[in-house]
């Protein structure tokens, strides 16, 4: 799944890829998915798209915006997104592929479930990227120890913390794969209760967020996910499936899985004890 570190890498390869490049051809819906998403009626893509000029790329939480002069590309967080060079064989089976001048290719499909949105700018209201587009990024200086204390109020002291900070957009883009390995740094358990934690654990834990995410991004993504060429990011996860039956690099204790909140939380109990 494509969360904040992936977003914010994709994003940056694609301004460096395909800028500048002319869509020459859109296919939208080929292959039919009952949890693809469109904006509107998808056979449009290619009137709306065609002729336009790729000039730029950016992240918001989880999604990523391609611009094409006065139009938009946004992909959401389960779409796989690859660039093919001219003469490379394309897959037959995709949700939406984008043909340029050059005969590159990016192609987008989903396995899960995903959004592949084209508008002309200003017109997609959804409110989940209303909202990725408005809070302020982890990544940016607005988010501040002073912003993620007030983030904590009466209706989310009894939350744990995988549902505080991965549920609800308080953090868009923030999801259950990132979650693993910022808790563990920070050495808090993902069923902790957040009024149970003290300023010093919350401050914390916002240092984790902004020193874990950004090694992510600096590595080029998780090694659990692939970026627009189809490689493996190089930021080694600690919690995550690929880890399940090893040890704590710390402290040699088994890493722990669950399946809590929709979901499969990893943790070491001797560096992350469950306080109630």
């Amino acid at each position: 799944m494509i969360e904040l570190p992936e977003a914010k890498v994709i994003a940056r390869q694609i301004k460096e890829t395909l800028k500048g490049k002319r869509i020459e051809e859109v296919v939208a819906a080929n292959t039919p998915h009952k949890f693809a998403w469109y904006f509107e009626d998808p056979k449009d893509y290619q009137k709306l798209l065609s002729g336009k000029y790729i000039d730029g790329s950016s992240s918001f939480g989880g999604f990523i915006e391609i611009s094409a002069e006065d139009c938009r590309i946004l992909l959401g967080e389960g779409v796989k997104i690859k660039y093919y060079e001219k003469g490379e064989k394309l897959p037959v089976k995709h949700q939406l592929m984008i043909t340029f001048d050059d005969g590159s290719a990016m192609v987008c499909s989903v396995q899960m479930y995903g959004g592949m949105w084209c508008f002309r700018e200003g017109k997609n209201q959804d409110p989940y990227y209303k909202v990725a587009k408005e809070k302020p990024s982890p990544f940016s200086v607005e988010f501040n120890e002073y912003y993620f204390l007030n983030m904590l109020d009466e209706d989310t002291k009894g939350l744990s913390l995988k549902a505080f900070l991965a549920t609800q957009q308080r953090i868009p883009g923030f999801g259950n794969g990132i979650l693993q390995d910022i808790l563990w740094n920070a050495k808090l358990h993902p069923k902790r209760k957040m009024n149970s934690l003290e300023e010093a654990d919350l401050i914390n834990l916002f240092k984790s967020i902004k020193a874990t995410i950004g090694e992510m991004v600096e590595k080029g993504g998780r090694d659990t996910e692939k970026d627009l060429f189809g490689i493996n990011g190089g930021y080694k996860t600690v919690m995550s499936s690929k880890n399940e039956k090893m040890l704590c690099p710390i402290c040699c204790n088994d890493i722990n899985k669950e399946s809590y909140l929709g979901g499969s939380i990893y943790y070491c109990s001797q560096c992350q004890p469950f306080i109630k």
